[in-house]
């Protein structure tokens, strides 16, 4: 390989992918008058990043969605200003993530609290497990006490963060402890109608990958209908699991309905940063044009287990991973023609638009045309790939 070709492939990458291979520009000087006087500010959801100083939201903000190393999160200033991240490089995916300075006091007068609520779909809380957590459970309890009053809707997430410096015990008793106190807070107060969500989560594995893709699904309203179309596929197909991924974050935007496996998501998620990493190498044209992933994107890895990891791509964006055993992929004309009628279904559930302009959901829909869909296809073929009547 020349030594030019190294300096224009080592160009193009940032931690294994692509420079326009992720979600846009961040805005990093964002202050009150533009929280009031942003344009788009009420077209998508907004998820709020909230907690203490040095809790660790802008490290997940920047693993997550900016690709960045965890170990480089050990260099990053503490947030002094709000920083809006507009999430918009997905056509499936689509919202603002703000991300709070734990110092500021967002309920000073001076400060719209009213306005910044009204329009989120999510309000993540960080809590740093490994530092004393009474302050923040009562600034947890305070956040979202009148983020409801002001807006029911929101989905209240709590991010018990740091856990990989805790034993496995350790982990448990104190997201037992916490629940506990925020729940018995709430009741006090008679909250009761007000739900949190827990989660165990770090930068240094997939639990925050896996905490996250649990938040982002909540705000997709068409997700009963992908988990169906995953269902029907999966049960047609020998397929074990099988998960539809945004390829730039690796959240999953949806699993079929059997439990999630913590092994089984970090094998496809490994197994995406294998197919960028060879595609950004070898996928590429002479001239070092073209993306890492694109509609010929397809990957199959068998592991020594008898495993199967099959990777074929859905859109733009999102990627199916299945997994499933080697005598089930010997039928791998049924797996694709299922995934054909799959695919069409997809598109025909999600209108994907090249414009940027989205407004008031996270997903744009259009209904599935009446005769011919790919759900209804999906559903009349048999196990051996021959039509069927539906029921």
């Amino acid at each position: 390989m020349s030594m030019e070709y190294e300096e224009q492939l080592a160009g193009s990458l940032v931690d294994s992918f692509p420079k326009d291979f992720g979600y846009g520009v961040e805005n990093m000087d964002m202050m009150q008058e533009n929280l009031e006087n942003s344009p788009s500010a009420d077209n998508k959801p907004r998820i709020l990043l909230m907690g203490l100083r040095r809790s660790g939201k802008s490290s997940i903000q920047k693993v997550v969605f900016h690709k960045m190393s965890p170990n480089e999160t050990l260099f990053l200033e503490s947030t002094n200003k709000i920083y809006k991240d507009d999430i918009s490089g997905s056509s499936f995916v689509n919202f603002h993530i703000w991300d709070f300075p734990g110092q500021v006091d967002f309920f000073d007068p001076t400060f719209d609290y009213e306005m910044i609520f009204r329009g989120t779909g999510a309000l993540i809380f960080v809590i740093d497990a490994q530092d004393d957590y009474v302050e923040a459970l009562g600034r947890l309890h305070l956040t979202v006490s009148r983020a409801f009053r002001v807006n029911p809707e929101i989905n209240f997430e709590v991010f018990i963060h740091k856990v990989d410096g805790l034993s496995d015990d350790h982990k448990i008793e104190t997201q037992r402890d916490i629940h506990q106190r925020a729940n018995d807070d709430l009741a006090d107060a008679s909250l009761e109608k007000l739900h949190l969500s827990f989660y165990l989560t770090s930068i240094y594995d997939h639990s925050i990958f896996e905490a996250f893709s649990k938040v982002v699904q909540k705000l997709i309203p068409q997700l009963p209908t992908l988990e169906n179309l995953l269902n029907i596929f999966i049960s047609n197909s020998g397929i074990e699991k099988a998960f539809l991924f945004d390829v730039v974050s690796k959240i999953y935007i949806a699993t079929d309905s059997s439990p999630v496996d913590m092994q089984s998501y970090e094998l496809c998620c490994d197994m995406i940063d294998v197919v960028i990493d060879v595609s950004c190498i070898y996928g590429l044209k002479d001239d070092g044009n073209g993306n890492a992933y694109d509609k010929e994107s397809l990957a199959i890895i068998k592991l020594n287990n008898t495993t199967v990891l099959y990777l074929k791509e859905v859109t733009k964006f999102l990627a199916l991973v299945c997994i499933l055993r080697e005598e089930s992929f010997e039928r791998k004309g049924l797996i694709d023609y299922n995934f054909h009628c799959f695919r069409k279904a997809i598109h025909e559930v999600f209108k994907v638009s090249s414009s940027t302009q989205r407004t008031g959901a996270a997903v744009q829909s259009s209904p599935p045309s009446s005769s011919g869909n790919g759900l209804a296809r999906l559903k009349s073929t048999a196990l051996n790939g021959t039509p069927r009547s539906l029921v």
